[in-house]
């Protein structure tokens, strides 16, 4: 089936979403979305950190499988010739496109020689470039400036929040989407692929100011850290680089879920202009997050780790012919879109994927299912390199730290949800 797909993939967003029972998060385009589709309740990353999640879902291989467990080589660079999955779809006869932040570290994928292409047949660094005129409110200084396209930061942090004046289409994500709209019209009458990397919620949290009013203070509270006894020290191992716990949490989630809403106002754009040219009945449409994201649980913020805030994401997908307005609560792995993908527009895929094709929960979310979700992460530990590896089913969480040399967790999901 010559189906388009819209594959949109949300930087670090965790499952606080209205769809997903949060009553103060405002994301009324995503739940619209998860009413034409299917939600799955537990979806999980192989990877809690941006290129290794998506390095391993864009390839249908596992973080280890790859060898890719930092944000340091992408794909191209460690497997010149490995057939990803806009690729696939483009060697299939499919138009495929990637604006803005798909791919992480070769985020334009670029082409190799014709003989062997790449994964795009445009990319577009549009959205990449854009230079916000903003001025900082109280949570920076006078004369502060953001310059996204060189990553010249006015702070020592990326824990940094904006309020920003303009409108939507003066931020990065704005700027994405006015770019896929315009594909979606050029492109309205062939089979398409065209990834959508949206790049909020990732720090900085930069938003329109009417996004962060929507969010007083004074309404926010952050989670009871719980206690650390009886957790090995090493799960607690996600401070890196600029990625440490902030002095003001509060301030910190007021960002965060800022511009969770504004990116569901994004993802609104893009929905609306489905409608508006007859798309809607026949696009497969895909949105997740390409890991979760920690905002105070255990006392941690970011992600890197593997609790269950860190490794689970929202995923959403609606697909013509399938169930519509269902809620999935089996386990599945981001590994599972590439093969679901081919299998729903009768690719064929490459022989090695890892995962498996979804479309039995698509067509009756209560199918039965016996496949777990694996995520692992490496961290430094007194010095070494330690692998931490997580395994989930609908009821447990087990991980165990250097195969288990350095601790073991288990966790009943059924009685202590929150680990």
């Amino acid at each position: 089936m010559d189906l388009p797909v819209l594959f949109i993939v949300v930087d670090d967003l965790n499952c606080r979403v209205g769809c997903y029972g949060d009553s103060l998060v405002r994301t009324p385009h995503i739940d619209r979305l998860a009413q034409r589709g299917v939600l799955f309740e537990r979806a999980y990353a192989q990877y809690p950190v941006c290129n290794p999640s998506r390095c391993s879902f864009l390839s249908g291989r596992r973080p280890e499988s790859i060898d890719i467990l930092d944000n340091r080589e992408g794909i191209r660079t460690k497997w010149p010739d490995i057939v990803t999955l806009p690729q696939c779809f483009r060697n299939a006869g499919w138009f495929t496109a990637g604006i803005a932040k798909v791919f992480h570290v070769d985020q334009w994928d670029p082409p190799r020689p014709e003989d062997r292409p790449g994964s795009w047949r445009r990319d577009d660094p549009l959205a990449w470039d854009v230079r916000l005129n903003t001025k900082p409110t109280e949570t920076g200084k006078q004369g502060d400036r953001m310059e996204l396209a060189g990553k010249s930061f006015p702070r020592d942090t990326l824990n940094y929040r904006l309020m920003a004046d303009g409108f939507d289409d003066d931020q990065e994500d704005g700027q994405t989407v006015l770019e896929v709209i315009q594909l979606l019209r050029q492109k309205r009458e062939k089979p398409f692929f065209i990834g959508v990397g949206l790049r909020r919620p990732h720090a900085a949290w930069i938003a329109p100011r009417k996004y962060f009013d929507l969010y007083p203070l004074g309404r926010l509270s952050l989670p009871d850290p719980g206690s650390r006894e009886q957790v090995p020290s090493v799960a607690f191992t996600n401070r890196e680089p600029n990625y440490g716990v902030p002095d003001e949490m509060l301030h910190f989630l007021q960002g965060y879920l800022a511009t969770v809403t504004f990116v569901d106002a994004q993802v609104g754009r893009l929905l609306g202009e489905l409608d508006r040219l007859q798309l809607t009945d026949d696009t497969i449409v895909v949105l997740f997050g390409d890991h979760g994201f920690h905002l105070g649980e255990h006392g941690l913020w970011h992600k890197h780790t593997l609790f269950e805030e860190s490794c689970r994401t929202p995923l959403i997908i609606a697909a013509p012919g399938m169930a519509v307005d269902k809620r999935c609560r089996r386990t599945v792995e981001l590994l599972d879109l590439f093969p679901t993908l081919a299998d729903l527009c009768a690719i064929q895929p490459p022989t090695e994927l890892e995962g498996a094709s979804l479309r039995p929960l698509l067509a009756d979310p209560h199918a039965d299912w016996d496949r777990p979700a694996c995520t692992v992460r490496r961290t430094n530990w007194n010095g070494q390199s330690v692998i931490g590896r997580s395994i989930r089913n609908e009821r447990w969480r087990y991980t165990e730290w250097d195969g288990g040399r350095e601790g073991r967790e288990l966790y009943d999901h059924a009685k202590d949800p929150l680990e």
